[in-house]
């Protein structure tokens, strides 16, 4: 094993500090006298959140920021002041915001036109105490994806200046979106009510069935609601040019296997650990395995679930479990007992424990459903982050 291989696979990501730079994106500011345009501000937040972290720059969540907005008692669009950008980047310990400001004006040269947008933007560096560039973009309210991508294209040339694409290549890569699809896109992340989000994700899918961030939220909250054929249609709608394209596989590989499809769930499984082997990964992957009933596989993918978290009882369960299958009881047992000196309450493990003691392997079909405990988590942000500055430490 590598130093980095051994680096990254001992890691606990719930606990892992921020090492990088942070950018946090705040929601472009109406100063037209229409609230419910507000929708394109956000637009054009998430479409630069989304262009950032495509190209490995560590952003703030939505909702963390919106935790930030809460704790700061700022109503959701309100036109703030720069001492309240710096409070909001300071909560979220971001090192870098990027904000701005949007107008409409009707274009009377083109009466079937929504009229014509400005959007402006600039960047505060916070660790270094200085002013970053101001940026804009102009053209019909009609193209505002290929708006937003020419902000997005001019943040990443700030951000990442080494490694931003060319512009051309970066449009390549994200085609022009019909408005009215981002539109019901962005107003289904805002809805409150889980039918109106899920109505107007559904539209947003419908109208351009390209749109992986709307898909991929269709498909997470299908998954939610444990609607696991319409997840997995939603899912396998992601783009693999997608930044959102492993998380898409790691719950398209859950609704799989709540479909029965184990075959399927393996493949989106083995997809993101190729790429990302977080534990829990590791920990899907071997239920599947366990399902299908390759016992060795299951294995091993079970021990480096418990190698890179030895503090998560399902692992220590789930790796009994298998060896219980395997009738290798002693080792069935030792893990079985760590789960139980995790989760006391643990009654399947108590069970499994008895019968591991009386050496009562299973019986015949009592294991096609199965015990195996699959996770619903996926955090990879942190994982990506120590990975990169891990490759520049060892660039010579």
């Amino acid at each position: 094993m590598s130093p980095l291989e051994a680096a990254l696979s001992c890691i606990f990501l719930p606990s892992l500090p921020l090492l990088a730079d942070t950018y946090l994106v705040l929601p472009f500011f109406n100063h037209t006298t229409k609230s419910n345009l507000n929708w394109i501000g956000e637009s054009v937040a998430e479409d630069l959140r989304d262009a950032l972290a495509s190209e490995g720059v560590l952003t703030v969540s939505r909702e963390d920021r919106q935790e930030a907005y809460r704790r700061l008692s700022i109503r959701p669009f309100a036109l703030l002041t720069k001492a309240s950008v710096v409070k909001l980047a300071e909560i979220v310990d971001a090192d870098h915001v990027i904000f701005g400001q949007f107008e409409l004006r009707e274009d009377s040269s083109n009466p079937n036109s929504r009229g014509t947008l400005k959007i402006s933007a600039e960047i505060l560096d916070l660790h270094n105490l200085r002013k970053g560039p101001d940026f804009m973009a102009v053209g019909a309210l009609e193209d505002l994806a290929s708006l937003q991508n020419h902000i997005s294209w001019q943040a990443l040339q700030f951000a990442v200046p080494k490694k931003a694409p060319s512009e051309e290549e970066f449009r390549q890569k994200r085609p022009p979106i019909r408005v009215d699809a981002l539109e019901h896109y962005i107003r289904g992340l805002m809805a409150q009510h889980e039918e109106q989000k899920l109505k107007l994700l559904t539209q947003a899918v419908r109208i351009d069935p390209r749109y992986s961030p709307a898909a991929f939220e269709l498909g997470k909250l299908q998954l939610e609601r444990d609607h696991y054929a319409a997840a997995a249609e939603a899912l396998s709608k992601v783009s693999p040019l997608d930044n959102r394209y492993r998380q898409a596989q790691f719950y398209l590989g859950a609704a799989k296997f709540y479909l029965k499809d184990y075959a399927g769930a393996q493949r989106a499984f083995e997809t993101v650990v190729a790429e990302v082997p977080l534990n829990e990964v590791w920990n899907n992957l071997g239920v599947i395995q366990s399902r299908r009933e390759d016992l060795a596989a299951a294995r091993d993918s079970f021990e480096k679930a418990v190698e890179g978290d030895r503090s998560d009882p399902d692992y220590h369960f789930n790796l009994g479990y298998v060896l219980w299958k395997a009738r290798e009881f002693e080792k069935a047992a030792a893990s079985l007992r760590r789960a139980l000196e995790r989760d006391p309450e643990d009654s399947e493990a108590t069970t499994l424990l008895g019968r591991c003691l009386k050496q009562s392997g299973p019986k015949p079909g009592e294991t096609k459903e199965g015990w195996e405990r699959l996770k619903s988590n996926y955090e990879e942000s942190a994982y990506l982050q120590l990975r990169s500055i891990l490759q520049g430490e060892q660039k010579p």
